[in-house]
């Protein structure tokens, strides 16, 4: 059966990007790095120690080198099974004796790069046909730390990927006592789940790594045929769905941690057995097709979402229906901090949580994405009304208010200096205790919040012809304040994943100094604007 313009669109999107796989990766096999994919670390020498991450770039290249379509060069292809099987022996080679792989810093003993990279060379060696006991050993030795190894912080999808790798390793690999680790580690897992249906991601629901969970609870539950999956994974994807933006985009600036992730696989899975959940992707694979899609084509994180889109495209559905009961004109997940509006041909997504972010569209076009408040002070830092925090919301027939006071944006760079103390301090003292520098770390730039001197109140109100936004925000300091506006896309934590580019980020930025620096001391700002 020939494959279907969507499976070719998966296949092409993530096909087009093996060249740069290639390119990251040492692919010389008298060199002593031979076999890894951070170019950083082997080639430019800017790095210490190589990225454990990176090793995850052995799954989209295996798919690649199976998949069967007219456009793929790769299939079969005798070079590429030896640069594969290389990559999964420099994952194995670059671990510590307890199978830990670092990320970002020495020492880190980072959960989600042992967990990535894990899947995606168990994944790569069964694509391959390959047998080799050394190998299977190191998939063992690594599956046994994440079994034991507690990370800082509720990561949903980071757990989804353990429990995902300890089912392979008890079920295919034959280490069987790590079957109890995998159902405690599900059970767990299933915990984090909303009773409105969202995983958490740190400080509440990011839509966009929630596909991943999906996905991989998707793939758990066709290869266990688990029944109690069903009705978290349908939970989980009718909450998405709900809030899939008409462009094909989801999340972004409106979620936890502003990500436009999507991945798609786990969508045509559960299809079979839950047809509205191919809605999502018919509506992704247009974005994809008209070149609308997010762009996540950086070193460290671009294979991510290629695994995905091949997985995708060697399991879509040529029968599809997707299509969904009409959603209602209002949807409030007040856990998650999200809110949906439709009103004829408009849709409104709104963050409750982050201060009033959101987002605008009409005739399924983005009319206005909107970050809420900046302002750039003196003394550089920067206060915006966009972190998540707890706020006064009020929701009426056709109109919001949300009011709290402004935070710091998190700016933090690191200088030599930084890394030259971070790295002492490993060696001598945090490599024993890498869960707790993680956790100071996560709370310095991403979880902990600091009040900034500004207090806002934001109305929305729509209905009718006009979509209608009043801000006003306090402040006793207004000579402080440097620059002042609106940006579309702007975030103020680090998470890796948080800063893709997207087509609807071509914004121009809203200017308010003028209007600002006219203040005195004591006198509220206020700005209306109609749609």
């Amino acid at each position: 059966m020939p494959p279907t313009p969507l499976a070719n669109s998966f296949a092409e999107a993530a096909l087009a990007e093996v060249p740069k796989l290639l390119m990251l990766q040492d692919r010389n096999p008298h060199s002593p790095t031979y076999g890894c994919f951070d170019r950083n670390y082997w080639q430019y020498r800017r790095t210490d120690f190589p990225t454990g991450m990176a090793q995850e770039f052995v799954y989209p290249l295996a798919l690649a080198y199976r998949l069967e379509a007219e456009s793929n060069a790769y299939r079969g292809d005798p070079a590429l099974k030896d640069w594969i099987e290389a990559g999964i022996r420099f994952a194995a080679l670059s671990s510590h004796r307890d199978g830990a792989c670092d990320d970002f810093f020495p020492f880190e003993r980072a959960s989600g790069a042992a967990a990535f990279s894990l899947l995606g060379c168990m994944q790569a060696y069964d694509l391959l046909d390959l047998d080799d006991p050394e190998l299977e050993s190191f998939f063992a030795t690594r599956g046994r730390w994440l079994a034991a190894h507690q990370e800082s912080g509720q990561l949903s999808n980071h757990e989804a990927l353990i429990v995902y790798c300890l089912y392979l390793l008890w079920t295919r690999f034959g280490v069987d006592d790590l079957e109890s680790a995998y159902r405690a580690r599900l059970e767990r897992l299933l915990s984090w789940q909303d009773e409105e249906g969202w995983f958490q991601e740190y400080e509440g629901c990011d839509l966009g790594y929630q596909t991943l969970t999906i996905g991989l609870l998707a793939q758990l539950y066709e290869a266990s045929g688990e029944e109690s999956l069903r009705q978290p994974l349908e939970r989980a994807i009718s909450m998405t769905a709900s809030f899939m933006h008409p462009d094909g985009s989801l999340g972004g600036e409106v979620s936890s941690r502003n990500t436009y992730n999507y991945f798609p696989h786990g969508f045509e899975l559960a299809g079979k057995w839950f047809p509205a959940a191919l809605a999502l992707n018919d509506r992704f694979g247009q974005a994809l097709q008209s070149g609308r899609a997010p762009c996540y084509s950086d070193d460290h994180m671009v294979a991510h979402h290629l695994w995905s889109y091949l997985l995708a495209a060697a399991n879509c559905l040529t029968e599809r229906d997707g299509d969904t009961e009409a959603s209602p004109s209002q949807i409030h997940f007040p856990g998650a901090g999200l809110l949906a509006v439709r009103d004829g041909d408009q849709d409104l997504f709104v963050a409750l949580n982050k201060g009033g972010v959101f987002k605008l569209f009409r005739d399924g076009d983005l009319v206005f994405s909107d970050t809420q408040l900046s302002f750039k002070l003196a003394d550089g830092r920067t206060a915006v009304c966009h972190m998540i925090d707890e706020y006064d919301i009020d929701i009426g027939d056709g109109v919001l208010t949300v009011s709290g006071r402004a935070g710091f944006a998190k700016q933090k760079v690191m200088r030599p200096v930084d890394n030259l103390l971070l790295r002492g301090f490993m060696f001598v003292f945090g490599r024993f205790f890498p869960t707790l520098v993680r956790k100071l770390l996560q709370r310095l730039l991403i979880t902990d919040k600091r009040p900034a001197p500004f207090e806002f109140s934001r109305r929305l109100e729509w209905g009718g012809e006009n979509f209608t936004v009043q801000d006003e925000v306090k402040s006793d300091r207004w000579a402080d304040v440097v620059s002042a506006g609106i940006s579309g896309h702007q975030t103020s934590i680090s998470v890796v994943q948080s800063r893709p580019y997207h087509e609807s980020q071509h914004q121009a930025w809203f200017d308010v100094t003028d209007q600002v620096k006219q203040l005195d001391a004591g006198e509220p700002f206020k700005i209306e604007r109609s749609y």
